[in-house]
């Protein structure tokens, strides 16, 4: 199969910086998932920052942290299957 690496960020901070931030995140996971021996074709990252919130916490609305932390996730998605 080939993966989709999504990672996300809450709405706290700057929309460019989130979108950096759950970039490198996810690319940090790949690299994790490459040097465990999951071949690279297998494997994309894609950094959403705060454009898919799981909840209401968008910028301006004040939430526990414990709903802040639902929206700091990664996720894997079957994107694929390679030929072989």
């Amino acid at each position: 199969v080939v993966l989709e690496i999504s990672s996300h960020t809450d709405s706290r901070g700057e929309k460019a910086c989130n979108q950096r931030l759950s970039q490198k995140r996810a690319e940090n996971v790949v690299k994790w998932l490459i040097d465990n021996g999951i071949e690279r074709n297998r494997l994309k990252a894609k950094g959403h920052g705060e454009s898919r919130l799981v909840n209401h916490c968008a910028d301006g609305v004040t939430c526990p942290e414990a709903e802040h932390q639902l929206n700091r996730r990664t996720e894997f998605r079957v994107i694929g299957v390679l030929k072989g």
